[in-house]
């Protein structure tokens, strides 16, 4: 037998509103304790090269995709460069010292989080997201936000790392949604993409064999 009250009052007499601001309050005091996770991006060779090479299989294959381009977590500056050299119209996000170094550079780039972005709906053509998804409490959330800010049949480019390699990019601080190259891609088709390649990026380290997964989307274009 349930105790439950049939109006659907809370028996404690609480205001279900003030249990919601609860709920936000706990939420946004949790990612607040994960900004000490946030750390520099500096430019590392292997980035830079693997880069430039996925940006230039993206516009090969997919033109009009080099258009207004937003680089989510876009560190300091690697993507920014050669989508503006290849004659893109970039913007950037990022959090803590890479904001600096990119505004120093002279890049449009905004201090935002990734899950939260304020721009918008339909401001961009491309969303590239190349190792930003995975520091992510909450990627179907974020995935979501992407299709938002796209205009009817933009691109997306997501990139990841891949669990369980010589790198055990799981155990990274602030990796909190390292996961399989399935999981990524139904998440992706779930917030109103349609997949359109998906790729596995396979290399050596000092450390040993890492994979990452790559996937070009493209948003409905009836949305």
């Amino acid at each position: 037998m349930s105790d439950a009250d049939p109006s659907g009052a809370d028996p404690s007499g609480a205001d279900p509103s003030d249990a919601g601001l609860g709920r936000y309050a706990r939420l946004d005091a949790f990612l607040r304790g994960l900004e000490k996770d946030i750390y520099p991006e500096p430019q590392h060779p292997m980035h830079t090269d693997i880069t430039r090479q996925m940006i230039g299989y993206l516009f090969d294959k997919f033109p009009e995709a080099c258009g207004r381009i937003l680089d989510v977590g876009c560190g300091q500056g690697v993507a920014l460069k050669e989508f503006t050299e290849r004659g893109a119209r970039p913007t950037g996000v990022t959090l803590g010292e890479d904001h600096r170094v990119c505004r120093d550079l002279g890049y449009d780039v905004h201090a935002m989080d990734q899950s939260f972005l304020t721009f918008a709906d339909g401001s961009f053509d491309t969303v590239w997201c190349r190792h930003a998804v995975e520091h992510s409490v909450f990627p179907h959330f974020t995935i979501n936000g992407f299709n938002r800010i796209l205009r009817p049949g933009g691109y997306l480019y997501i990139e990841v790392p891949a669990p369980d390699t010589s790198c055990r990019h799981q155990e990274n601080p602030n990796h909190y949604s390292v996961m399989g190259a399935s999981m990524w891609a139904d998440l992706i088709k779930r917030n109103g993409f349609a997949l359109l390649d998906a790729l596995t990026i396979d290399f050596e380290t000092g450390l040993g064999p890492d994979t990452y997964h790559a996937f070009i989307a493209r948003k409905d274009r009836a949305a």
